[in-house]
């Protein structure tokens, strides 16, 4: 950076600056660790020589924090995938049990939002399609933030629910199901070529709400890529040409993150067949009766604070799938 060209190409510079604040950050936590670990051993040995019992629950809160802390970092330094860093594009879809199964999407899109927000990620809608009666049929989102994809990688695949249902008039336990995918957002180094003549590309009158002006007009997108039957769509702007460039870009992500998984080093390579690569049995249940308990079927993690995770906190999952994977 302190090279006098270094500013002459825009692009470049700007992915070195944007480099060189990530190592910054990731230094000075390293570096805040570090030193708030040599506090504590200084604190150990006061409190020995003082013989200071009254400060023990001060320094095991400290210990306690620095191991959370630490055990965080150390599943942040494991990120080190080509996508790890980029933001990530969730759709969330309903799956076998009917109303049940769309209120529990919406509950799943409740639940991810939450964590995003605690994240201090920024929670973008960019496809959203109602229930008949309650809740959603799917919905894709964009989360936005260093290691969103990294993160919610661990997350895509079946989400199982048990529960009373409330749209049982007999109150019989149901369960339901609902799936996640989860795509990395490319950047403009890792964007991918699409031939032209793979594209079919289709209009529609946007659903749900948005305003009169919005379902009048055809201004939602869906683009299937024909060699491997791949279908994307927005609508959540009233624009067509915003709409075509959001699915465009859904459309990459998906072919990339494709062909990494299928070891393909063209798109051309790919193939119908490879379309529903990464679905699979659940990876997780969510147990609301007749004892509350959520486990993850890949770790063994679990917990019975069923409430928090629904709030947002499933880091748990998360960290422990990562750790599995490295």
């Amino acid at each position: 950076m302190q090279e006098t060209n270094f500013w002459s190409d825009l692009k470049k510079a700007q992915e070195v600056a944007q480099e060189e604040k990530f190592l910054k950050e990731r230094l000075s936590k390293y570096n805040d660790f570090s030193g708030r670990i040599e506090d504590a051993k200084v604190f150990i040995e006061l409190i020995k020589e003082e013989e200071d019992k009254s400060s023990l629950s001060d320094l095991l809160s400290e210990v306690n924090n620095l191991k959370n802390g630490i055990e965080s970092f150390k599943v942040e330094v494991l990120l080190s995938g080509e996508y790890d860093r980029n933001n990530a594009i969730i759709t969330l879809h309903t799956g076998v049990g009917g109303t049940d199964a769309q209120d529990w999407t919406e509950m799943l899109l409740r639940m991810y939002t939450r964590w995003a927000e605690k994240k201090g990620y920024k929670v973008e809608t960019m496809d959203l399609l109602p229930g008949d009666e309650a809740g959603i049929k799917s919905v894709t989102l964009k989360i936005t933030g260093d290691f969103a994809y990294g993160y919610l990688k661990a997350e895509k695949g079946i989400h199982r629910l048990v529960r009373i249902s409330p749209f049982n008039a007999n109150g019989k336990r149901q369960t339901s199901f609902a799936s996640l995918e989860v795509l990395p957002e490319l950047t403009e180094g890792q964007d991918i070529e699409i031939r032209p003549e793979d594209l079919r590309v289709d209009t529609f009158r946007a659903s749900g709400a948005g305003g009169q002006y919005v379902n009048k007009t055809e201004s939602a997108i869906r683009i299937t890529h024909l060699p491997t039957g791949i279908v994307v769509q927005c609508q959540n702007e009233r624009s067509q040409h915003s709409n075509r460039e959001t699915a465009l870009k859904m459309l990459k992500s998906k072919l990339a993150e494709l062909k990494e998984a299928a070891h393909k080093e063209k798109i051309e390579d790919l193939t119908g067949e490879l379309k529903d690569m990464g679905w699979g049995s659940q990876i997780r249940s969510y147990i609301f009766h007749p004892y509350n308990l959520v486990k993850d079927h890949r770790t063994g993690a679990e917990t019975s604070n069923l409430g928090a995770v629904m709030d947002g906190d499933i880091d748990l999952f998360i960290n422990e799938y990562l750790k599995q994977k490295q």
